[in-house]
């Protein structure tokens, strides 16, 4: 696999890359199913479900990559700083993430975290890469932000309905912006390995590789409902396996192709996902202006990633 071109070339609003589109696409599919999926494992803490799924999934991330990587050790020794700074943020991602939507309430601490990513992605290329930030992509955050809070005024009723209201909704905001910050980290980190030549392979399996080992003393210490039921110990095996192994190889082939601040503005159809499986699987009802958020993200990714049409020369 070819390295991309430099990261200081790119700019967000200019031609997207179809497959990469693509790949984040997916993973925000497959991201979005964790909700529903944790759903049939109540028993769980939530702590132990963020730990199992990024940490058992690191690991096989890194385990598939092992030979890569022990091919390029030099590429990763000179990467140390991300790979290390990346994995950090891999294992402090989950926690925070669940503890935001355990203290905020299930909405709230979603949208904090995945709406707050772009931004963040946007502010550590902008001030540490030099990229422009353009109109499109800034009017495209600006919709998906939109598209988020009123799905999440149009969510807010069951979060509470469920008996998971925040205890601590300023605590729970705070911590989402850590989610999300993280998430954002993790991402530039992984793509500026892969700007040195690094495979997305390589890049996603040491920096997810790092962050499992970090978190396997959490899922010791909580993992253990797990064992209880054999439904448990599926819904575990489920998002280890299907959002956070195969959902991030294939972000990983993303963010080899876009920036990291478009891939992670893609991945707010995740909330859509989860919205949808929720009325459809969980029996959730979804009132017209969470339907509305909805479109307005749709929207959204339409806007930031459709081929930008190309403009006629006018004839001398």
């Amino acid at each position: 696999m070819t390295a991309p071109t430099s990261h200081r070339t790119a700019v967000r609003g200019a031609q997207p890359d179809p497959a990469g589109v693509g790949f984040c696409l997916f993973a925000a599919i497959a991201w979005g199913t964790t909700g529903t999926a944790a759903t049939f494992a109540p028993g769980v803490p939530a702590v132990a479900i963020g730990a199992a799924a990024m940490g058992i999934g690191g690991l096989l991330q890194a385990l598939l990559a092992l030979s890569g990587m022990r091919a390029h050790r030099s590429g990763l020794w000179r990467n140390r700083a991300n790979m290390l700074a990346g994995g950090i943020a891999v294992a402090i991602y989950p926690l925070a993430f669940y503890a935001s939507m355990r203290l905020a309430g299930v909405t709230i601490g979603t949208v904090i975290s995945l709406g707050s990513a772009p931004l963040i992605s946007a502010l550590i290329e902008n001030r540490l890469e030099g990229s422009r930030l353009t109109p499109r992509w800034s009017v495209g955050a600006a919709i998906g932000l939109a598209g988020m809070a009123l799905l999440s005024l149009g969510e807010g009723g069951h979060a509470a309905g469920n008996g998971v209201a925040g205890r601590d909704v300023a605590l729970g905001g705070l911590l989402g912006l850590v989610a999300g910050g993280t998430y954002a980290l993790y991402s530039w980190t992984a793509r500026r390995m892969m700007h040195d030549g690094l495979s997305s392979r390589v890049a996603m399996g040491a920096t997810f590789g790092v962050g499992g080992i970090l978190l396997m003393p959490v899922l010791i210490a909580t993992g253990a409902p797990f064992l209880d039921a054999p439904g448990n110990l599926a819904v575990g095996l489920y998002m280890a396996l299907v959002p956070m192994f195969f959902g991030y190889i294939a972000f990983g082939q993303g963010l080899s192709r876009v920036s990291a601040s478009l891939a992670t503005t893609i991945t707010l159809f995740e909330p859509v996902v989860a919205a949808v499986l929720a009325v459809v699987i969980v029996g959730e009802r979804l009132p017209a202006r969470g339907w509305l958020g909805v479109a307005l993200i749709v929207v959204c990714l339409i806007w930031t990633t459709a081929p930008l049409p190309r403009r006629r020369r006018l004839a001398v």
